[in-house]
């Protein structure tokens, strides 16, 4: 049999990575920690090592501080941060479920689009981008829709807007409702108490204010929650250990499907996936360097840096977006002024001073940018060079702003809490 000969492929030389140093102060990804970096860079083990198992533990051990539950089932999903919602999501839900979805921004619709995927009945209300829901507005859609899930997101990095969560978990159980928030961008720089204000899933990211690199998501899961979910639990037939754990009416995602991963994080160890190895040392340092802060420490660090980037903002002559009252602490919102070119001045705030910041999406494209405050980032000197920065680069595009106020105001909060004031 003739062998067919293919030409020799020349490849170009390829240059070693080198990627430039920058500010990140978009709202997410951030700057990755430097002692994350330096955990990504230890030794692989395998996945049933006994290292890996201890760290795997530790992990959750930590998770369960931060995220403030005792919930067993603590763990991450390997993933960027919307991997762990699509598996909280398909999870939970069986075809014909009914969802009530609380949407009031970019990520709002896209806990709905995951809901339509999973082959929910979908019922969604909806606030003005910007706003926040009352929690009367949600209990009347839940006794309306007798939804099996409700979803929220707690910070939509869209509109900078932190949704008021404490009392809903009360409200959604009491008509047999379980309470779905993602806070993928909220959670460590604002408060989320998941026992306390009966949440019962839970998902997040480690690019925001965890200060790790995308690619591994925070999840825990309630006892309540659990119950539902391994009503379709179903063993992959080449680990099962007999016929009785394999089920027709499966969870509609293998990669996906939690009640596995319980078995995986759990005693049994029982394989679902290669554990993502330097991932999960990311994951462990970014968890502990918060509990070691202290999880209100961190938040309360968050909140100070937001309030100085916004003083900041204001006291150049700028206007922030939407309702204070209810801003996350690490997202700020700035309006942008009337003639400016929204991307003509990022370009050149990336270009001069290696600053990110973002616009934002939908309605509000082109009207906001979004200064993030997170992890690593969340302190003075990266809020003082943002701010002057950016405020340099609007002066030369001769737009009336004062940077020195700007940075006289940020100043000023930083002396009044250094001083208990």
């Amino acid at each position: 049999m003739a062998t067919t000969a293919y030409p020799m492929q020349t490849t170009p030389r390829i240059d070693p990575l080198d990627p430039p140093h920058r500010l990140l102060m978009a709202p997410g990804p951030t700057n990755v920690d430097p002692r994350v970096l330096a955990a990504m860079s230890k030794p692989t083990v395998g996945q049933f090592d006994p290292y890996m198992f201890k760290a795997m533990d530790e992990v959750q051990t930590m998770l369960r501080s931060i995220f403030k539950t005792n919930n067993t089932q603590t763990m991450v999903v390997d993933g960027t941060s919307r991997s762990a919602i699509e598996a909280a999501f398909v999870s939970t839900i069986a075809p014909g479920d009914p969802v009530l979805v609380c949407c009031a921004g970019r990520f709002g619709m896209l806990l709905k689009e995951i809901a339509e995927r999973c082959d929910a009945e979908v019922h969604v209300i909806e606030r003005p981008w910007g706003e926040v829901f009352p929690l009367e507005q949600i209990e009347q859609a839940i006794i309306e829709v007798k939804p099996k899930l409700v979803a929220t997101v707690q910070g939509d990095t869209s509109t900078t807007m932190c949704q008021p969560l404490e009392g809903l978990g009360d409200i959604c159980h009491k008509y047999g409702a379980l309470l779905y928030t993602d806070a993928t961008a909220s959670m460590v720089g604002n408060d989320l108490r998941v026992d306390e204000w009966g949440i019962d899933i839970a998902t997040t990211g480690m690019q925001k204010c965890f200060g790790g690199p995308s690619g591994m998501a925070p999840i825990t899961v309630s006892d309540r929650a659990v119950d539902v979910m391994e009503q379709r639990k179903s063993i992959e037939a080449g680990v099962a250990d007999g016929a009785q754990e394999i089920t027709t009416n499966r969870i509609r995602s293998n990669y996906f499907d939690l009640p596995q991963i319980f078995d995986y994080w759990g005693p049994r160890h029982l394989n679902h996936h290669t554990e993502a190895t330097h991932m999960l040392y990311a994951m462990h340092e970014a968890a502990r360097i918060i509990v070691e802060e202290g999880i209100d420490n961190v938040i309360a660090r968050h909140r100070l840096n937001g309030m100085a980037m916004s003083a900041a903002i204001e006291g150049m002559g700028l206007k922030l977006y939407g309702d204070q009252s209810h801003r996350m602490n690490d997202v700020i919102g700035v309006v942008i002024p009337n003639g400016v070119d929204d991307a003509a001045i990022r370009a050149q705030l990336l270009n001069d001073f290696s600053v990110e910041i973002a616009s934002s999406f939908g309605p509000l494209k082109g009207t906001i940018w979004r200064i993030g405050v997170m992890g690593c980032n969340a302190r003075k000197d990266a809020v003082l060079t943002c701010a002057a920065a950016l405020g340099n680069v609007l002066e030369r595009n001769g737009v009336a702003v004062t940077p020195g106020k700007g940075i006289e105001a940020a100043l000023a909060v930083y002396e009044a809490f250094e001083s208990g004031n």
